[in-house]
Order: structure tokens, then sequence, then C-alpha cells
């Protein structure tokens, strides 16, 4: 359990590493501190708001990611 709030730095830094490592086809900051992400060239852009719902949304990506590595998939 977090005992401390998301920050942007650390959105930043999980939506960075998933980016490079191909798990998301697209990602934009924007200045008012939003998030734009795709997973796949064929999902809508998904707009994340704020830290902690956009780490919410990290972390089911991630889960997504264990479940299809578990199951032989990368």
């Amino acid at each position: 359990m977090r005992t401390t709030p998301a920050t942007s730095a650390e959105v930043d830094a999980w939506l960075t590493v998933l980016h490079r490592r191909g798990h998301l086809k697209a990602v934009q900051e924007h200045p008012d501190g939003t998030w734009t992400v795709q997973e796949r060239s064929t999902d809508e852009p998904w707009t994340l708001h704020h830290p902690v719902l956009a780490m919410d949304w990290i972390t089911q990506v991630v889960r997504r990611i264990r479940v299809g590595e578990r199951n032989g998939r990368r």
C-alpha cells in the first residue's frame, strides 16, 4: 500500500519505460499536467488527468503485461 501520493515525475518515468519497451504505442505529455496514451495503434487515445488516476491505469497495463508473459506472450 502506498504511503505517499503519486507524482507527475513518477507517471512520466513509468510511461517512458513502458513506451521504450514497446508496451505503449504513443505517449504525449501536455502542459496542463495530463497525458495522452495509446496502447496499440488500433486503440483510441486515452487521456490521463491526474497522477493518481494515471498510476491506476499504468498498474492495469503492467498487470496485463505480466499475465501475457506468464502465458508465453510478450
